[in-house]
């Protein structure tokens, strides 16, 4: 019997599900856009608000679907994982009361305290941004300022890295945040493990580094992610043995603490002289790092997928043992004044031997256009991290003009300056 899925979402890493998915099930997606390689990849496609709990559980009934996968974030925090599962459509996603390790960053770094999970910064939250400021300026030390909600990965602020002390009081001064929370910035190298996790059985993939800066040299504001790369193994190259095992450790004891959570964990580390430092969690893949987990997973996903629902074992994962390199094409002046409605040429001919994921671009009748995110990527594969550089910088013709692209991420002298960044701080 064939199991029909649906996809709630329609950014890159929905198209990367999508590509993980169709060849094992019948694919139903919806999303608030049309993303073209979803579209083309689904049996069908329903414009739905990803955050329309109701409409979803409607399409979801409507085309019979046995099971389902929430990819946006802001869809978990909306409970679409929770109206699904109760509408018996098994979701491999968090409800909203698990998701909150996300969602809500007090909550995070709270349950961390309490629950004893290693790798937690020194933090304090507040409501008063007065009391705030004045941390600011008692604290001994630099500080990063997150605010406690969603805000798609732009809304922190690094002092001493992106901003000064007066610089980050202003901004949350002329803020309209309920809830921030001011800890210790943390100085290292930050690379993401991304976990299966299902009746308190973890499954994890390789380490990946995302680039959140928009402009090569790692200069200009943070965005959702420019582009990312993966090593050939589960580690990377900054990192020294135990690394990745010591992450791991902190993703187990999360969920140890949370033996309901269901679906993806995500968890962003900082590399320090000390070891993994916990950035943040994700309840769901990252985007870019699922365009460079999935497509090296030999382990069909919907088995990943089925056995959590079945209460089965999960599979032990294997993979291709290939590096990925994922850039991003972006809309001209992302993240700050990005050209949104621009019509965009993608020459999906010209990608050879990589792989072409859309992420958020609206198709119409007359062709494709930019929102005010990122456009597209593609994922470069290979025997090393250089080879794979060199087969997605040869897809990027797929680009136009109408896009900007960090040419730097996956190339020998980026990497080799993260190598060198880790040997200093460990002396």
């Amino acid at each position: 019997m064939t199991e029909t899925v649906l996809l709630v979402g329609g950014g890159g890493r929905e198209h990367a599900i999508a590509r993980a998915l169709v060849d094992d099930c019948d694919l139903y997606a919806c999303a608030a856009n049309e993303n073209p390689g979803i579209v083309r990849a689904a049996a069908g496609f329903e414009s739905i608000d990803e955050t329309d709990a109701d409409a979803i559980v409607e399409y979801a009934e409507s085309v019979d679907a046995d099971a389902a996968i929430v990819g946006p974030e802001s869809g978990l925090e909306a409970g679409v994982s929770d109206a699904l599962d109760a509408a018996g459509v098994y979701t491999f996603g968090p409800r909203a009361e698990e998701a909150r390790i996300e969602t809500d960053k007090a909550y995070q770094r709270r349950f961390m305290r309490e629950n004893d999970v290693p790798g937690c910064p020194d933090f304090e939250t507040f409501e008063d941004m007065e009391a705030a400021c004045r941390y600011i300026d008692d604290y001994d030390g630099d500080l990063a300022v997150k605010p406690a909600g969603l805000t798609g990965g732009k809304g922190v602020k690094v002092i001493g890295d992106q901003v000064t002390d007066e610089e980050a009081k202003t901004y949350l001064r002329e803020s309209d945040y309920d809830r921030v929370v001011l800890e210790e910035r943390l100085v290292g190298e930050e690379f993401t493990i991304q976990a299966f996790v299902a009746n308190g059985e973890v499954r994890t993939t390789p380490a990946v580094q995302d680039h959140k800066r928009a402009y090569e040299g790692d200069e200009g504001p943070n965005t959702g992610g420019m582009g990312s790369y993966s090593d050939t193994g589960f580690s990377l190259p900054f990192m020294d043995d135990g690394d990745y095992e010591d992450a791991v450790s902190i993703i187990e004891a999360v969920v140890d603490a949370l033996p309901e959570y269901k679906g993806v964990l995500y968890g962003q580390f900082m590399l320090t002289a000390e070891g993994p430092r916990v950035v943040e969690f994700n309840a769901r893949f990252g985007d870019p790092e699922a365009m460079n987990t999935l497509p090296v997973l030999e382990t069909p996903f919907l088995e990943v997928i089925t056995a959590a629902r079945d209460g089965e074992p999960l599979p032990e994962l294997e993979f291709t043992g290939e590096a990925t390199v994922c850039k991003y094409a972006v809309p001209a002046g992302y993240p700050t004044d990005p050209d949104s409605g621009a019509r965009i040429d993608v020459d999906e001919e010209s990608v050879g031997d990589a792989l072409l994921f859309y992420a958020s671009v609206d198709a119409r009748e007359d062709g494709i256009y930019t929102t005010t995110s990122r456009a597209f990527a593609v994922v470069g594969l290979g025997d090393s991290i250089s080879a794979a550089e060199s087969a997605a910088e040869d897809a990027l013709a797929a680009a136009g003009d109408r896009v900007r692209i960090r040419h730097d991420i996956g190339t020998r002298d980026l990497v080799q300056r993260r190598i060198d960044h880790m040997e200093t701080l460990r002396g």
